[in-house]
């Protein structure tokens, strides 16, 4: 990614027409306090909430190179080696959106874990300006990343979650990660990358996910949305394109009138049919690959 140019997720994230009034969204010392990012913009005030009935769920710490990084999990209560669903945030942290989602994971009967792998920068959920975020996330490299998320499925794994069904999801930068993950750890059995940027690169992170498609080690379902501004259909077909002759195993749905960020339920750019599809997919690409029963 060259310096001046934004990241795609930043770039579908600013673009997304924001709300003309503040009708239908918390006010911002509401939103705080229910635990969501203000970097994002408005919250809406009709965000899915799931409960914890039936779950072990809560915050916990897990050792890793340069300190203690927390995670957030949520697993069925009483059963025995649930399989181990990864969680890959957002660039804001382990926020109330991304606790949610690893609840309806473990309603699933996902053992699911959300790692703060930006833990070392402090603590994203907090941060209200993205312009601050974006210089400390993208300076996060990839063998750290990786690190983390494989200290996260030893601990889960440590736990009584059963790491030969492993599978990892995740929004915008971490539907990025998971490209990258699924081009690492050769455990996997299947992947769900919602609007995961495609051709940025850095420094930190010198490869893009098109020039790994040659690596991805397991099926990946891709879900993007066709109004997405930092990331055009053409590159959604680039990735397919290149995933498909590199003889891999990958499902694309692009989803019409859709923008960046439309399964996040928390923000303007929520789009109900396209996020309910999406979901549904992911849920069966998960089953048909064996990491959900």
């Amino acid at each position: 990614m060259n310096q001046h140019q934004l990241p795609s997720d930043i770039v579908g994230l600013a673009k997304v027409m924001p709300p003309l009034s503040r009708r239908g969204f918390m006010s911002s010392s509401a939103a705080a306090a229910a635990g969501y990012t203000l970097a994002a913009g408005p919250v809406r005030a009709e965000v899915i909430h799931t409960d914890t009935k039936g779950l072990e769920a809560g915050d916990a710490k897990v050792k890793v190179p340069g300190g203690d990084m927390p995670v957030y999990y949520a697993r069925p209560a009483g059963v025995q080696h649930p399989p181990i669903i990864l969680v890959c945030m957002e660039i804001f942290g382990v926020h109330e959106f991304i606790k949610d989602v690893t609840r309806r994971l473990g309603h699933l009967g996902a053992f699911a874990i959300a790692p703060d792998y930006y833990f070392r920068l402090g603590d994203m959920s907090k941060v209200s300006d993205t312009q601050e975020l974006m210089p400390k996330v993208n300076t996060k490299s990839d063998s750290e990343l990786f690190a983390d998320l494989d200290a996260a499925v030893a601990w889960a794994k440590s736990q009584g979650g059963d790491d030969n069904r492993l599978g990892v999801m995740g929004f915008c930068r971490g539907g990025r990660n998971v490209w990258h993950y699924s081009a690492h750890n050769p455990k996997l059995k299947a992947g769900a990358a919602f609007y995961g940027p495609l051709t940025d690169k850095s420094e930190a992170a010198p490869k893009s996910s098109i020039e790994l498609a040659p690596e991805i080690k397991e099926p990946v379902l891709g879900l993007y949305g066709e109004a997405d501004t930092g990331i055009s259909v053409d590159q959604v077909h680039q990735m397919e394109a290149a995933l498909k002759a590199s003889g891999k195993t990958a499902e694309f749905h692009i989803y019409p009138g859709a923008p960046h960020g439309f399964v996040a339920d928390y923000r303007a750019s929520y789009r109900k049919e396209a996020a309910e599809d999406a979901w549904n997919r992911m849920v069966g690409w998960f089953k048909k690959y064996k990491v959900l029963s």
